[in-house]
């Protein structure tokens, strides 16, 4: 995947101002603004056109809450990690579902964007690890390379790269992790039926709220 900075540093922006206008409009005219981003009607000077080769990319909009000690908190993040629609409208859905539809938390308010950093992830599509025997994947997967999706007989889970290495978590942590966030025991991955499957991620995300974007390394 060839992703142009230029092009992450409008998927953040836009991730923001879309979130912004929705929490606005939402409380007087519903979310009309939204509607202008999806008709193109904003975005006539091309801020935030992807020009990248970002077809068939899958997205996540993560929402981090910076506290009085500086300190970020998970506030939100959901999305796509197969392509359903173009880069630019997963971005969109991505990120007002990261701001009002993450189960885990209540829906953000417009007062809390000023303390709030969006953070970006751009997603190859996902492959499947083949491997003869499942304590093999131990060996396969790089952490801080690899974003895993796990697949099991009652469900599946995903994580994204950037999660074990700002947790320190080792492999094997990452993958039991990656069970609980499947709802399954921590060991499943042993399983036969099982399926692991990999992706890599471009990162970008507001050095501040509402600040310089950068593309993180992980």
């Amino acid at each position: 995947m060839m992703m142009l900075d230029q092009d992450g540093e409008k998927a953040v922006r836009l991730a923001r101002r879309v979130v912004e206008s929705h929490l606005r409009e939402s409380s007087s005219s519903g979310s009309a603004y939204v509607a202008d981003f999806k008709n193109n009607n904003n975005t006539s000077d091309d801020s935030y056109n992807l020009n990248g080769n970002t077809e068939g990319c899958g997205v996540f909009v993560t929402l981090n809450y910076l506290d009085s000690n500086k300190q970020e908190h998970l506030r939100g993040c959901i999305g796509f990690p197969m392509a359903e629609k173009s880069l630019y409208y997963s971005i969109i859905d991505a990120s007002i579902a990261a701001a009002t539809q993450d189960p885990r938390f209540p829906p953000v308010n417009k007062n809390e964007l000023a303390e709030i950093i969006f953070e970006v992830s751009i997603l190859t599509p996902p492959v499947e690890i083949k491997v003869q025997n499942p304590k093999d994947y131990l060996n396969v997967i790089k952490v801080g390379r690899d974003g895993l999706i796990l697949k099991w007989k009652d469900g599946s889970g995903l994580l994204l790269p950037q999660v074990p290495v700002e947790l320190n978590w080792d492999t094997e942590e990452y993958l039991a992790n990656l069970c609980y966030k499947a709802g399954a025991p921590p060991d499943i991955w042993l399983m036969s039926d099982s399926k692991l499957f990999s992706f890599q991620a471009n990162i970008y995300k507001e050095s501040y709220p509402n600040g310089n974007v950068i593309r993180m390394k992980l």
